[in-house]
């Protein structure tokens, strides 16, 4: 009679497997560049027009409902860290009412001359203020911006 043959066991070590999850999620996490927070949350209107903006060369103009408004955008700036300059990305924000909201603009345009600039309104903002922040862009030969409205869901959709 021929004897059955002894399986043996097989251990497969989890171990590196473990490591090299850990490694990837701690290069994803470090990684990720997250959407910056906004200068003023505002409640936009909302439209049924979808356009995809570029995440970088963007000049944020913030119209608040209690008509406050903020230009804000992104440069590189060299920064002196311990005594050494130190060149990074830097997000400046600036206060500005809409006589000096195109002279902002252009301080933002100069470091970046191709920026595509944004408007953000909130839905209570007054009319009056976008007019007069659009007819103070338009003498400044500041024409082409996009306005940037939350996409409506249609009840259909839903």
């Amino acid at each position: 009679m021929i004897g059955k043959k002894r399986r043996v066991s097989i251990r497969i070590d989890m171990t590196p497997m473990v490591d090299i999850a850990f490694l990837l999620l701690i290069f994803y996490m470090a990684t990720t560049q997250f959407k910056p927070p906004e200068a003023r949350a505002v409640d936009l209107p909302q439209s049924h027009s979808q356009i995809e903006l570029p995440d970088k060369g963007i000049i944020n103009i913030t119209v608040t409902k209690y008509d406050s408004i903020y230009v804000d955008y992104v440069e590189r700036a060299t920064i002196n860290i311990e005594g050494r300059d130190v060149e990074m990305t830097v997000r400046r924000v600036r206060t500005c009412d809409k006589y000096t909201v195109s002279g902002e603009i252009n301080k933002a345009r100069a470091r970046n001359i191709k920026a595509l600039i944004v408007i953000k309104a909130d839905g209570e903002a007054s009319f009056g203020v976008m007019q007069d922040v659009m007819k103070t862009m338009q003498e400044n030969s500041l024409e082409r911006f996009l306005i940037i409205t939350d996409l409506e869901v249609d009840a259909e959709e839903a």
